[in-house]
């Protein structure tokens, strides 16, 4: 079974995201950020993708292990190495190490990349980006790893606003998106993909029903439902519901807004539909899940 990055660790980061209390970002990705001494980490398989962002200013030397296969090579300031979860792969440097590692959970990426911007990813995703330089997407690291320096009421705010334009650029610049030879075997487009998403952000406070989205596909509603779930694995219902729960969540961070105002605007009948749709997807009511956020 894969392992979680941080449980082969050689050393402890001086500063790390999993301290930050109540941070929706902390559930797409973990920031640490380490000045570890020469070391080596074995060769495991991962659940999650890492994104190595190194910060140093001296190159040094470092190997990388990728699936059976060695890399020797000079690490150079504003690098960056991703594996993707499902990757065997191991580690040895030999020079103190100056770096930003963010794990990222590879299910909730992919939701965040269609809800968030519209982008179908390919299934492997990262999986051919051995190596590359990116000073914007490292400095933009640095303003995380800042974010979690300053130990202040600002702090979250900060490393929250920064996760999602780290997250934005990586997809933009890197995240391999579907082939559009692959999405049209199933006759269902990135194009179509965004006119249905856009419709859902539209009226998100309406009734949406399979045909709405159909007639907006173009698209019979027998055949959107069928390629819809063969695209995303989900049917067109679920899916819509998920996205309701999603932006109830973003707008329950506000403490002083009332659920029941929450319910109107994310589309829910009342506050009883609300609360066992929530329940449904989450597994807890919005009282008690808001609740659980401001223990």
């Amino acid at each position: 079974m894969p392992r979680r990055y941080e449980e082969i660790y050689p050393s402890l980061p001086l500063l790390n995201s999993d301290d930050l209390e109540h941070t929706s970002a902390a559930s797409l990705m973990s920031v640490r950020y380490f000045q570890a001494e020469p070391d080596s980490m074995p060769e495991e398989v991962f659940a999650e993708h890492h994104v190595l962002l190194n910060l140093k200013d001296e190159p040094h030397r470092v190997q990388n292990r990728r699936d059976g296969e060695m890399r020797d090579f000079t690490f150079y300031k504003n690098d960056i190495i991703v594996t993707p979860a499902g990757m065997r792969s191991g580690w040895r440097w030999f020079d103190k190490s100056d770096v930003i590692v963010v794990t990222i959970d590879p299910v909730k990426v992919e939701r965040f990349a269609q809800t968030e911007m519209g982008l179908l990813l390919h299934v492997q995703q990262f999986r051919d980006l051995p190596q590359f330089s990116d000073a914007d997407l490292c400095a933009a690291g640095v303003m995380l790893r800042d974010a979690l320096e300053n130990d202040d009421m600002s702090s979250g705010v900060m490393f929250e606003a920064m996760s999602r334009v780290l997250l934005v650029k990586l997809l933009q610049r890197y995240g391999k998106r579907r082939p559009e030879e692959v999405a049209l075997t199933a006759r269902f487009t990135s194009a179509h993909y965004n006119r249905v998403l856009a419709m859902i952000r539209d009226r998100l406070d309406q009734s949406i029903s399979v045909d709405d989205l159909a007639r907006e596909a173009g698209m019979s509603p027998s055949h959107f439902s069928r390629v819809f779930k063969e695209t995303l694995g989900s049917t067109p219902m679920q899916y819509v519901l998920a996205y309701r729960v999603e932006q109830a969540i973003r707008m329950m961070a506000d403490p002083a807004r009332a659920l029941g105002d929450i319910a109107l605007t994310c589309g829910f009948a009342d506050q009883a539909h609300f609360s066992r749709s929530f329940k449904q997807v989450i597994g807890q009511t919005p009282r008690q899940y808001r609740a659980s956020q401001s223990a």
